[in-house]
């Protein structure tokens, strides 16, 4: 499988990506110039900082600088606008002192990535909010959430599918009746009024972690009926084979055969099914935050960012909210590309 993975490019160059996505995630806290919930009031839904590295003062310049903005007020339409102002400009430093931070709750330290030597000068490399939030550390920090949120809802939903999928389709009978009109009555249900409907039911006075828990386990609830009703049929065609019957002899118990025999049997499918399943989760995750039914703020995920695009005048006016959108679409396309390669390198006839 290897092997032929390497050949595939596209699905090796979307590897890459993921990783670096995920890698971002787990260190965002120092990969951020500014904290998610920093404000800067004198720029609020300021456009993003272009980088420089010439100016008509000082000529080229090795190190890379931005220039500070200067805010002015239309008299007409009352709109704010913001222009470069030249005679400010802040030079970009690697592993600068900024904000305290506490990185993965463990430890306290203020080493940023990059940022400026001061640590109220404007750097707002993705533009900021109408909170004068900076966006890209938003988006940064939001990554961890949306991110964690499709593995982990993958996770208890790879365990329902293969648990209740291989119990029906070994046992049989009383089992198997009891599984699958679940999975029908499950799959009967429109999938964004279910997802609505049990997120709603959550209760609003939990902390955003158990409502973040309390929503894994809803997509999970709701997300392994696929893959338990192929699981089903794949044990249906090998509950027969003599490896299977000479295990049952062996003494085996049915947890066991399944478990040790069956299962891996089809490993390489089921890989490529959780590969695309991820960017379900993270949409649906992204939906219901989008909608406000999901997270809610000061939980910063990709979702509740995109909150702030709901009204088109303001995107009218600031269409740099809707850069969480990109990484989704990025992600999303990520992982069906490395899914195709799985796919393409698990088949045995290819």
């Amino acid at each position: 499988m290897w092997w032929k993975f390497k050949k595939h490019r596209i699905a090796m160059a979307a590897a890459v990506v993921l990783v670096l996505f995920y890698l971002s995630a787990l260190f965002c806290e120092f990969l951020s110039p500014h904290l998610p919930l920093d404000r800067y009031t004198a720029y609020k839904n300021a456009p993003p900082q272009a980088i420089h590295f010439y100016s008509k003062e000082s000529g080229f310049s090795l190190r890379p600088f931005v220039y500070d903005m200067k805010m002015s007020v239309n008299q007409e339409t009352f709109l704010r606008t913001f222009q470069p102002d030249t005679s400010k400009k802040y030079y970009l430093h690697f592993f600068v002192k900024g904000r305290e931070y506490t990185m993965w709750g463990l430890f306290k330290t203020d080493i940023h990535l990059f940022g400026t030597k001061d640590v109220r000068a404007p750097l707002f490399l993705a533009g900021t909010d109408d909170l004068g939030r900076d966006l890209l550390s938003r988006m940064i920090y939001g990554g961890r959430i949306s991110l964690s949120f499709g593995v982990l809802g993958i996770v208890l939903t790879l365990i329902l599918g293969l648990l209740l999928g291989g119990l029906s389709g070994y046992l049989g009978g009383v089992t198997d009746t009891i599984v699958q009109r679940t999975i029908d009555l499950l799959i009967c249900i429109p999938t964004i009024p279910l997802w609505m409907a049990m997120s709603a039911a959550l209760p609003r006075d939990w902390s955003a972690l158990e409502i973040y828990f309390g929503m894994v386990i809803i997509f999970s609830i709701i997300g392994w009926t696929g893959l338990a009703r192929v699981v089903r049929g794949k044990i249906l065609s090998l509950r027969e084979e003599d490896f299977t019957m000479a295990a049952r002899l062996a003494g085996a118990s049915d947890l066991r055969i399944i478990r040790k025999h069956l299962l891996p049997s089809f490993a390489s499918y089921t890989i490529v099914t959780v590969t695309l399943s991820i960017p379900a989760t993270i949409l649906g995750e992204t939906a219901l935050s989008f909608l406000g039914i999901g997270l809610a703020p000061p939980v910063v995920s990709w979702g509740v960012l995109l909150q702030d695009s709901q009204n088109l005048e303001t995107l009218a006016h600031h269409p740099w909210l809707l850069w969480p959108a990109a990484l989704i679409v990025v992600t999303v396309l990520m992982f069906n590309f490395l899914g195709d390669g799985l796919r393409d390198a698990a088949d045995p006839y290819k």
